[in-house]
C-alpha cells in the first residue's frame, strides 16, 4: 500500500524548509507523539505525577501490546526502560557469565556493546571473539558455525551497524544459536521502525531498541525483550520494588516476567509518546516503510555516486536507510556544519563507533544522511545540489 506522504507532511512540527537526514541519530516526531507526551506532563501539573500515572495506567498498560505488535512478542516479554543502551546493558549484565565463556560478536559490533565485553573480560576473563565477515561485509554465518564450541555463552550482534549501511543476517544467526542453546542478544537500535523486526523468525533471547531514532519517538525511552523461557534464570544487574518484591527481611523475589528488568521511576510522558510512534509507525505499516526507504536510500547513493570527490563507503548486500559518504578535501564535520547552514541535517560517524570495522576497512570519519519516509526525492537534489558546491574535482 502506498504511504500518504501528505498527510506525514502535514504531521511534522519543524518549518517547512527544514530536511532532516538524521534519523539514525533521531528522527522528527509526528505531531499526534508530541501532543500525547504534552498532554501528560500538562496533567501530571494539573493533578501530580502518582496521580496521573494512576488515570493514564490502561494508557500505560497498552505500550506493552504495541510493542509486542511490533516486535511480534508476548506482552509480558518486554520491558519499558529509559533508552536502548540501559536495556541492552540490563539484559548483557544478567547473564552469569564464568571465565572461559566465550562472547562471539561482529566486526561492526558498536562501541559501547564491545566495551562492555571488554570490562567482562577483564573482571572475569570472558574471551571475546570476534566472527570475520564475508566479502559483502556481513556476519559470515560460516565462519560462525566453526567457531561454535562448549564454551560459547552468548552472540551479540548489532543488527544494522551505526554506520556504512550494512544489514547482518540476524535470522540466519539466530537459526544457528537456537540450534546450538546459545544465549543470543541482538541490538535493534537502528533497525526497529525502519524494517520488520520479528523475534519469533529471529529466534533472539533478547532484543533492544530505542524509541528516537526510526520510531520517530522520543529521548529518553525504548523496550527490551526478553524470551520468557529464558527469564527465570537472569539476574538483573540493578533491582529495586519495580523488578523485585521484598518478601522477608533477609529476601526477595524477582518478578516471573519481563518486568524484572524495569525500575520503578519513569517519564511516563516519554514512555507514552513511544507507545504513540509505535501505533503511528503500525497504522503506516512496517513494510511499506521500509519499501519506501529502500527506494529512497537507493536514489540518494545513485545521486551521491555521480558527485565527483565523493566517496561511499557502505557495504552489505541488503542495504538500509543509513548511507554514509566522504568529500574528498572536507573534514566530515565541516560537511555537517555546512549542509546546515542550508537547513540540512545529517550526522557524523567516528571510527571509534565500530573500531574493528574503521581499522579493517580504513574508514574516516563518514558523514551519515539517513533517509526515513518523510523525506523525498527533492530533499534528497537539494542535499546533492549543495554538496555539488563544495566537491573537490579529481585532480
Amino acid at each position: 500500500m502506498p504511504i500518504d506522504t501528505s498527510s506525514i507532511q502535514q504531521d511534522l512540527c519543524t518549518e517547512q524548509n527544514l530536511i532532516h537526514f538524521n534519523s539514525a541519530g533521531a528522527s522528527l516526531m509526528p505531531k499526534p507523539v508530541l501532543d500525547c507526551q504534552i498532554q501528560h506532563l500538562l496533567l501530571e501539573a494539573q493533578i501530580g505525577g502518582y496521580e496521573a500515572a494512576r488515570e493514564k495506567a490502561t494508557a500505560i498498560t497498552a505500550i506493552y501490546s504495541s510493542v509486542a505488535t511490533l516486535i511480534n512478542c508476548e506482552e509480558n516479554e518486554v520491558a519499558l526502560v529509559e533508552n536502548a543502551t540501559i536495556g541492552w546493558f540490563s539484559a548483557f549484565y544478567s547473564i552469569d557469565f564464568k571465565a572461559g565463556d566465550k562472547i562471539l560478536t561482529s566486526e561492526s559490533e558498536y562501541g559501547s556493546n564491545y566495551m562492555s565485553y571488554l570490562q567482562l573480560a577483564r573482571e572475569k576473563e570472558v574471551v571475546i571473539e570476534v566472527i570475520p565477515s564475508n566479502s559483502d561485509g556481513e556476519v559470515c554465518v560460516i565462519a560462525l558455525q566453526k567457531m561454535l564450541d562448549k564454551f560459547v555463552k552468548l552472540i551479540a550482534i548489532t543488527h544494522i551497524p551505526t554506520n556504512g549501511g550494512l544489514v547482518n543476517p540476524i535470522i540466519e544467526i539466530g537459526k544457528i544459536a537456537a540450534a546450538n542453546n546459545i544465549l543470543y542478544l541482538v541490538d535493534a537500535c537502528q533497525s526497529v521502525g525502519q524494517l520488520p523486526v520479528d523475534v519469533k523468525e529471529i529466534q533472539c533471547d533478547f532484543l533492544s531498541a530505542t524509541s528516537r531514532k526510526y520510531l520517530r519517538g522520543p529521548r529518553g525511552a525504548g523496550f527490551l525483550y526478553v524470551r520468557k523461557a529464558i527469564t527465570k534464570r537472569l539476574n538483573p544487574p540493578l533491582i529495586d520494588v519495580r523488578s523485585a518484591t521484598w518478601c522477608e527481611i533477609d529476601s526477595y523475589q524477582l518478578r516471573d516476567d519481563a518486568k524484572r528488568f524495569e525500575n520503578w521511576e519513569n517519564n511516563y510522558a516519554a514512555l507514552l509518546g513511544m507507545g504513540c510512534a509505535i501505533d503511528y509507525a503500525l497504522h503506516i505499516g512496517i513494510d511499506n516503510i521500509a519499501a519506501y526507504n529502500t527506494i529512497l536510500a537507493r536514489y540518494l547513493r545513485q545521486s551521491l555516486a555521480k558527485l565527483d570527490g565523493i566517496s561511499l563507503w557502505d557495504i552489505g548486500r541488503e542495504q538500509c536507510a543509513i548511507v554514509t559518504f566522504s568529500m574528498r578535501g572536507i573534514e566530515s564535520a565541516l560537511v555537517q556544519t555546512l549542509l546546515q547552514k542550508h537547513d540540512i541535517n545529517v550526522s557524523c560517524s567516528q571510527p571509534s563507533s565500530t573500531l574493528i570495522d574503521a581499522k579493517i576497512r580504513k574508514l574516516p570519519d563518514l558523514v551519515r544522511a539517513s533517509v526515513h519516509y518523510f523525506n523525498n526525492y527533492s530533499q534528497i537534489d537539494k542535499l546533492i545540489n549543495v554538496l555539488k558546491q563544495f566537491c573537490h574535482p579529481t585532480p
